[in-house]
């Protein structure tokens, strides 16, 4: 964790802070170690510190080796002391993450403890740390894109008229077990028939029906890593709608995994794939980014949208997943999950397509 704490303290002078309180979870397990479900990091140029309840002490100290641990109860208190410790007067917290009452009662300790300290708003901070996988994330996340991929194949093929939504969910998730999952890295997404038009349709009770588009969006959490992955199925003999939809979905997203290479933006990937529906006369119906970065969250950096401007860099992980949405007919989405290596994205979904 050496690398990761010497990373972040060279982030502080450009933010003018001293220090960082780290309260996102995803953030908090990537600079320390730690699993649990509460606690915080104040991290400052010469020292860290894992603050956190008498439910992880044990946990926290095999975990985060390179933090001293602070047991902490329900009081704020702890927080000036330890920034008195450390001679810090400016620490940043993470306004995408703690909550305005939580702040309020971190300010109400300071003022109340005595000490002239500030806290400065930071966003980004770690996440554009995370964006950038170690060798060791790019094989746990290999791992969880292995145990996606296996239950869709298994799955997917038994699929038929009569079983409804929430059944197929169910056999994914299950299967995703079995083969090795913590769990689904989200709920898992089975829009049959016109439920495929609504891009993040919940599995319900719908009837899966023979002439039905099937999109299912699905992915496994292992070792705290995400993988997402979509496919799209049909029951029974695919028609010319679907196949026309069908494979102009799967040539946009060919094409942007075959052009994407390392420097290019977010914006300028994802214009490869848009262009193809574009021309195919379904822009309009394509009303998501291409992607997302993913790993310890399913969405993080680097962002792959029309609005997205940052670049996209060796060691960075994204989905590829354009889609084309028919109010009343249904939805086609094919995705895959990629990791940029030597300027060229690698793929690392190999779950089955169509061929249609």
């Amino acid at each position: 964790m050496s690398e990761k704490l010497d990373k972040l303290r060279a982030t502080f002078d450009a933010r003018e802070i001293e220090a960082l309180l780290v309260s996102a979870p995803e953030n908090r397990r990537y600079m320390s170690g730690f699993t649990g479900s509460a606690g915080y990091l104040l991290i400052s140029r010469k020292d860290a510190v894992l603050a956190t309840d008498f439910r992880y002490i044990e946990q926290s100290q095999q975990q985060a080796p390179d933090f001293s641990i602070e047991r902490i109860a329900g009081s704020l208190t702890w927080l000036p002391d330890k920034m008195s410790d450390m001679g810090v007067r400016t620490v940043g917290f993470e306004s995408d993450h703690l909550t305005v009452a939580i702040h309020s009662k971190m300010t109400k300790a300071l003022e109340e403890g005595g000490r002239e300290a500030t806290m400065v708003a930071t966003t980004g901070v770690v996440e554009e740390l995370r964006a950038v996988k170690t060798p060791k994330e790019i094989e746990l996340i290999t791992r969880a894109v292995e145990i996606a991929d296996a239950a869709m194949d298994r799955v997917g093929p038994t699929i038929e008229p009569g079983m409804t939504e929430e059944q197929v969910a169910w056999e994914l998730e299950k299967t995703m077990r079995e083969l090795g999952a913590e769990g689904p890295s989200f709920d898992t997404i089975v829009g049959a028939g016109p439920n495929g038009a609504l891009p993040h349709h919940r599995a319900d009770g719908t009837v899966i029906k023979a002439g039905d588009p099937v999109v299912i969006d699905m992915g496994a959490r292992y070792q705290g890593y995400c993988s997402d992955l979509t496919r799209t199925v049909f029951i029974g003999e695919a028609d010319d709608t679907f196949r026309r939809i069908y494979n102009t979905v799967l040539r946009a997203q060919l094409e942007a995994e075959a052009r994407v290479t390392a420097g290019m933006t977010g914006k300028e990937t994802d214009a490869i794939a848009r262009d193809v529906i574009v021309e195919a006369g379904h822009g309009d119906d394509f009303g998501h980014s291409l992607g997302h970065g993913i790993g310890l969250a399913v969405h993080e950096s680097p962002g792959v949208g029309p609005n997205s401007d940052g670049t996209i860099e060796d060691g960075m992980v994204f989905t590829v997943e354009p889609g084309i949405y028919l109010p009343g007919w249904g939805g086609v989405r094919i995705e895959d999950m990629a990791v940029m290596e030597n300027g060229r994205a690698r793929v690392l979904s190999r779950a089955r397509k169509l061929e249609v």
